[in-house]
Parts: structure tokens; C-alpha cells; sequence
């Protein structure tokens, strides 16, 4: 994937960014491990500014995260409580994260933002917690921006050597699989329904 990935920079640059780093935040796995790191060997190449790079790709992920977070807002409450018993999610599950975002939503945006493999995901469940959309977008962008610069600085930095990026940075990648599906999995499993806990006591 990295190989179409960089062609398709190559050839559409800022636009390719955007388009990319949009879609990495309406829930489609784009790797900005590799988007971002070729944005810098651009910038490297004088093809594009490192902050113009930054810019789009940050703007890109708010957009991004606004898609995904109207699907959430719009269907993912009904679609939950009508297939969610399929994939053993309830309306406790619901619940519990409109309880979790309330409380911590920004914390929560801002952290998964800065996260491989989270920041993908995180604006659907803060679209289904109805978390105010104002407070979203700003952590959202605030949570994107170092992790685009720290990114595109890298690419530019190793310069002719970008390639060697993909390959330093895929333990992150798989880091982040195997963050994502552990807080997937205690968001299921970790804690009782609270029906069970008031039977218990």
C-alpha cells in the first residue's frame, strides 16, 4: 500500500493529502504513517512547504473527524440498539461512552488524536455520545497538528532516505492495531452492566 500511496501523492500532491487524510479520519485505515513522513520528502523536494503540508492534512482530519462523527451522531445509535446484540454491543455500551464523553471527551479526542490506529476511529464514538460539535473540532485539531508535524518533519528530515520511514515506523502502526483492539475489547468486556452490578450488591 505505501508504494500506491506515495504515487498517488506524487502525482496529486496537496490535493492527495487532503483527500487521504480525510478519508484516514472518516474510519477508512489510511496509514498517515506514510501519507505525512512523503508529504515531508516533498517538502524536502521543494514541491510543497512543510507547513502548507501540515495545514491540509490538519484541516483534512477536523473534515474527516466530521464525517465520522455525524455517522455517529446520525445512525449509530439505531444501528447499535438494532444490530448491535450481533457484535455484543447493548444500550448499556451506549451509555456507558455518553457517560465517558461527557466527562472526558476532550481529554479523550485529544489523547486518541495523538494515537495510531485510535485516531482513526475516535470521532464515531464521539458522534453516537452526542459530544457538543464545537469541543470536538477543537480537540480534534488541536490532538492532529503534532501528530502531522512530528510526521512531515520526519519525512523531511531523512530526505532522500524517506523510504526508510515505512519501515521504522511499523511497530507504531502495529501498536496501534493491538491499542485499538485491547480498548475495543475492555469497551465490551471491561466492566459489568450496571443492572449487574446493583443484583450483585
Amino acid at each position: 500500500m505505501s508504494a500506491q500511496i506515495s504515487l498517488f501523492v506524487s502525482h496529486f500532491g496537496s490535493l492527495a493529502i487532503f483527500i487521504l487524510m480525510t478519508l484516514e479520519s472518516a474510519c477508512i485505515p489510511i496509514p498517515s504513517e506514510i501519507v505525512m513522513p512523503y508529504a515531508g520528502y516533498m517538502s524536502f523536494l521543494h514541491q510543497i512547504t512543510i507547513w502548507d503540508a501540515v495545514l491540509i492534512a490538519t484541516i483534512a482530519n477536523v473534515v474527516g473527524g466530521w464525517i465520522a462523527y455525524a455517522i455517529g451522531f446520525f445512525g449509530g445509535r439505531p444501528f447499535v440498539l438494532r444490530y448491535g446484540k450481533y457484535i455484543l454491543l447493548n444500550e448499556n455500551h451506549l451509555q456507558r461512552a455518553e457517560r465517558w464523553f461527557a466527562k472526558r471527551g476532550e481529554l479523550t479526542v485529544l489523547v486518541a488524536r495523538l494515537l495510531p490506529g485510535l485516531r482513526t476511529f475516535i470521532s464515531l464514538p464521539a458522534g453516537m455520545a452526542r459530544m457538543p460539535l464545537g469541543r470536538f473540532t477543537l480537540y480534534s485539531a488541536i490532538g492532529s497538528l503534532p501528530w502531522n508535524i512530528v510526521l512531515t518533519l520526519a519525512g523531511f528530515q531523512l530526505g532522500q532516505h524517506w523510504s526508510m520511514i515505512d519501515k521504522s515506523l511499523k511497530p507504531l502502526t502495529y501498536f496501534g492495531v493491538v491499542l485499538l483492539i485491547a480498548t475495543v475489547l475492555w469497551f465490551w468486556f471491561g466492566r459489568r452492566p450496571e443492572s449487574s452490578r446493583r443484583n450483585s450488591s
